[in-house]
C-alpha cells in the first residue's frame, strides 16, 4: 500500500495527480482555475491528465493560486497537500499494486519519450553536419 506520508511523492504520483489534488484541496473547479490562469479548460485538463506540462511562468502562477510550493508540484518533494481522507473507501492491495504499476509505467513512458526526443535531435544534428 502507499505510505500516507508520501501519497503525492515522486514514486507514487505524477505532476497531474499533484495538480488535481492541490486544486481540489483549494476548493477550485477546473473551470475556475483555468480562467484565473488565463488558459483554456482543455489545457488545464491536459496538465491534470499528464498529456502536457505548463511552462515555468504558469507553474509559478499555479503554485501561488493553489498555495503549494512549486517544487512540490513538480517533484512531489516537500510540503504539499495532505493525503486523501481515511474516510475514502479502501482499495484492495491488488488494485493498489496495479495503480502503482500503472503510475510507474507512465513515468517510464515519459522518460522513454524524452530519450527518443534527445536521440532524434542528436540524429538531426548529425545529418545536418554530414550534409
Amino acid at each position: 500500500m502507499i505510505d500516507d506520508n508520501d501519497w503525492y511523492g515522486p514514486d507514487a504520483a505524477t505532476f497531474g495527480d499533484r495538480l488535481a489534488a492541490a486544486r481540489e484541496a483549494a476548493g477550485m473547479e477546473q473551470e475556475a482555475l483555468a480562467r484565473r490562469l488565463g488558459v483554456r479548460l482543455k489545457t488545464l485538463q491536459g496538465w491534470e491528465n499528464d498529456l502536457s506540462e505548463p511552462r515555468a511562468n504558469r507553474l509559478q502562477m499555479l503554485a501561488g493560486l493553489l498555495g503549494v510550493p512549486m517544487v512540490w508540484l513538480i517533484t512531489g518533494e516537500g510540503d504539499g497537500v495532505s493525503a486523501p481522507d481515511a474516510e475514502e473507501p479502501q482499495i484492495s492491495p491488488d488494485l493498489d499494486e496495479t495503480l502503482l504499476e500503472l503510475r510507474a509505467l507512465r513515468g517510464e513512458m515519459r522518460a522513454t519519450g524524452e530519450r527518443l526526443g534527445r536521440l532524434e535531435k542528436k540524429l538531426r544534428k548529425m545529418l545536418k553536419e554530414g550534409a
